[in-house]
């Protein structure tokens, strides 16, 4: 028989208007700002998608640049490692959605200048939920860099962002984090490409069915765009081929949809960034209330019309 002083007690705690409680600690209640939302996603991304543990990530750290005592806004040590800033492994900086990434202050060059003053930091992400950018340290002649990298590392994982992705590293979405990275891939298509909103649309659904194809019937990923596919020339027409092929195959499946003479209509270094931004997901995997947000908002209503995406 269990006893009263058997059971651990809960603690019930009352959100103050205008507050949300923090993902890492559960217990901080901080201001509920578009900023905030935010870094919240991104902190639930990193736990569930990415599997750090809460104890390794620290929210608000303070850095040492040079005089200046910033605080970013996620920083994950390593297990076991003290949290100082010397042993600092990954930093994410998080904005709002109408703070740009090429802003003097608040842009990529601030988590930048970050990476560069923890000696030991590897790698760091960029995002104010519409933009994403993910970066590596390295020393290039005898100076701190940083380069382009598709994604941050699972944990566990190390320096795998040139090979083939695996279906069993895929990661099912969850929360808002397809919301996300639709909205990016909608966003740099407008940007990029030039297209209106329903045509943005309409390129992204095509990439969708071909993320889903290779999913369904695929034996290795295809749908993938390594680090050094991101520039150049020929990375990115690498990478168009690939797409190219699962998307001849999706419209054998789908006559009624994509006729046989439709072709993605994206140039290639655009369609290799959309790529990098959800090969790591698996689609068929995630929550149905994931996609469902995520299709509704994005790609529209009558998305969710088709049978193909469930």
């Amino acid at each position: 028989m269990t006893t009263d002083a058997e059971v651990s007690p809960v603690h019930a705690i009352i959100i103050a208007q205008g507050k949300v409680l923090d993902f890492i600690d559960g217990l901080t209640q901080r201001r509920d700002t578009p900023e905030e939302y935010v870094r919240q996603e991104i902190a639930k991304s990193l736990v569930r998608e990415y599997k750090y543990a809460k104890a390794d990530i620290e929210v608000e750290f303070v850095v040492r640049v040079g005089t200046r005592k910033p605080r970013a806004d996620l920083v994950i040590f390593p297990s076991q490692a003290t949290h100082e800033q010397e042993h600092a492994h990954i930093i994410v900086e998080c904005k709002a959605s109408t703070v740009k990434s090429a802003d003097k202050k608040d842009g990529v060059g601030q988590l930048q200048s970050y990476m560069a003053a923890c000696p030991n930091v590897e790698y760091g992400m960029w995002t104010n939920g519409v933009e994403r950018f993910c970066y590596r340290r390295i020393v290039k002649g005898g100076k701190v860099a940083t380069e382009d990298v598709p994604d941050l590392p699972e944990f566990g994982r190390g320096d795998e962002e040139a090979e083939r992705p695996r279906f069993d590293h895929l990661k099912p979405a969850t929360s808002d984090a397809l919301l996300f990275a639709f909205r990016r891939c909608h966003n740099y298509i407008a940007g990029n490409q030039g297209l209106q909103k329903p045509q943005a649309f309409w390129e992204l659904l095509k990439l969708i069915f071909c993320k889903i194809h290779d999913e369904r019937h695929t034996d290795e990923v295809e749908f993938f765009a390594a680090a050094n596919e991101r520039h150049g020339v020929n990375g990115p027409l690498k990478v168009q081929k690939r797409i190219e092929g699962l998307f001849t195959q999706v419209k054998d499946d789908y006559p009624t949809i994509f006729r046989k003479s439709e072709v993605i209509e994206l140039k290639p270094v655009v369609m290799a960034y959309l790529v990098t931004q959800l090969q790591m997901y698996s689609l068929l995997e995630s929550d149905i209330d994931v996609k469902g947000r995520a299709y509704e908002e994005i790609v529209g209503s009558n998305l969710g019309d088709y049978a193909g995406l469930d």
